[in-house]
């Protein structure tokens, strides 16, 4: 067993609630553990999302400032009691006292996962390329590595899923159109409209190809292969389900052909909107998940195949920022100090939390407002204590208000460098927890996920993952 202080004083000094006894939270609980909250010092903490998680929680630790920078913490007066005396004396001495075996998950796996993915991807790509290029599907680009894994936080190599975003080009002869449809979604979503475009120059110019404007059905159907619209579409728009099913069948086939297939089995999941496989050899595996988008204009933003809500239209694709928080996390690496623990910090939070799928997505968010306001130099490994706090501080906070802000939309603090169409970064920022507000039980759930995140990593940090 490791000793650690740290998480114990966290967790009985500043975010201690009751366990749970159900899910049937009412107000009375509720209450209950708001009282609770105010006498274990959170009350003191500020509810601001533009705080970012800097204030103390405890009125005798104070910030010094330089401008709008912080510059150091300082522990001043001691006018508690001893118990107080102690614990501060005890978050001084055991701040840095964290385990490297238990934060740093070793990445060596992880860099050769993300290889072993990447490198047979694009040779997919590529063989793709070279079969059908006198066909008229769609045109895969090079895989782009995305989520937790190639941004620096995934978890160890044996629960990590490889996430890769496969740009879609339309073929000679077609044009991609976005259409924003929102009705019902509660992220933008949108429908990818076909067209068809005149072709007749390109036989002047010498290229073998029959326009499917102008020329007869009968003679398209017996020269030319059928167009987009009559093979990977519902009406005028792609869709999502006849495009990942005709992908994962080319998959099947193509593996063979490559000199992984010789060494690496390749078994495909099942998965309506994404293309899902698991390498094996031995005792060897890991799990991939590969994701089409289509680039909106020159940016860095796609909408793309992801699954979503149940029932979602198969000709719906939802808006993903995963490119431009991929290149956020490697803008970040490039200006932080050799000694940056900021990934550490959210790779412990993401290994200790427990829920549904948003709450990985909320921790990683809060993390990213923290990055853009607070200067790189102070997430160093001494400091992370005082980050564990403040992220779970700024959660906390931004549970109990029910205002979480994208960290993309809407973000005058987002890197120029990184591409966003103009009405995406000018767009009022969307609040991650707006459902909460309208919808109590979900609110409860979500607070029950937090106290149950408190009590995992109190569990993960003494007894090891």
């Amino acid at each position: 067993m490791v000793a650690t202080t740290f998480l114990l004083l966290l967790v009985q000094g500043l975010l201690q609630y009751p366990q749970q006894a159900g899910d049937g939270l009412d107000e009375a609980v509720l209450g209950c553990m708001e009282q609770r909250a105010e006498w274990f010092g959170l009350k003191k903490i500020r509810c601001n999302p533009d705080n970012s998680g800097q204030e103390s929680s405890n009125s005798n630790l104070v910030e010094e400032k330089e401008g709008n920078n912080v510059v150091a913490r300082k522990e001043v007066g001691r006018n508690n009691g001893n118990v107080e005396e102690d614990y501060h004396q005890k978050v001084k001495s055991n701040l840095g006292s964290v385990s490297d075996e238990l934060i740093v998950f070793p990445v060596e796996n992880l860099d050769k996962g993300c290889s072993m993915i990447i490198d047979p991807v694009d040779k997919l790509t590529e063989i793709f390329c070279q079969g059908l290029s006198d066909s008229f599907y769609l045109v895969p680009q090079e895989a782009i590595g995305v989520g937790s894994v190639f941004e620096g936080w995934g978890p160890r190599a044996c629960d990590a899923v490889y996430c890769v975003l496969v740009p879609l080009s339309p073929p000679p002869g077609h044009a991609f159109h976005l259409e924003l449809d929102t009705a019902g979604m509660a992220q933008r979503s949108f429908c990818v409209r076909v067209e068809l475009l005149c072709t007749c120059m390109r036989k002047q110019l010498g290229k073998d190809m029959l326009c499917f404007l102008h020329h007869p059905e009968e003679e398209l159907r017996r020269k030319q292969e059928s167009c987009l619209l009559h093979t990977l579409c519902t009406g005028s728009y792609l869709d999502v389900e006849k495009t990942v099913q005709w992908f994962c069948r080319f998959v099947r086939v193509a593996w063979l052909f490559l000199p992984e297939s010789c060494h690496w089995h390749l078994m495909l999941q099942p998965s309506s909107r994404s293309c899902k496989f698991q390498l094996s050899k031995d005792k060897e595996s890991c799990m991939a998940e590969m994701v089409f988008g289509v680039r909106q204009g020159n940016s860095d933003i796609f909408v793309g195949s992801q699954p979503s809500q149940v029932g979602m239209a198969s000709t719906v694709w939802l808006e993903t920022y995963a490119m431009a928080e991929a290149k956020f996390f490697r803008h970040i690496s490039r200006q932080a100090p050799l000694n940056s623990w900021h990934c550490k910090n959210l790779q412990l939070l993401a290994a200790a939390k427990t829920g549904v799928a948003f709450y990985s997505y909320a921790l990683k968010t809060v993390v990213m407002h923290l990055l853009s306001t607070v200067p790189l130099i102070q997430w160093r490994r001494k400091d992370l204590g005082w980050w564990l706090m403040d992220t779970l501080k700024y959660l906390h906070c931004s549970l109990k208000t029910k205002q979480l802000d994208h960290f993309v939309i809407g973000n005058e603090r987002f890197p120029m460098e990184i591409s966003l169409p103009s009405d995406l970064r000018l767009a009022e920022p969307l609040n991650l927890f707006r459902h909460l507000a309208s919808n109590p039980n979900a609110h409860v759930k979500a607070t029950q996920e937090y106290i149950h995140l408190l009590h995992r990593l109190k569990k993960l940090l003494i007894h090891g993952p």
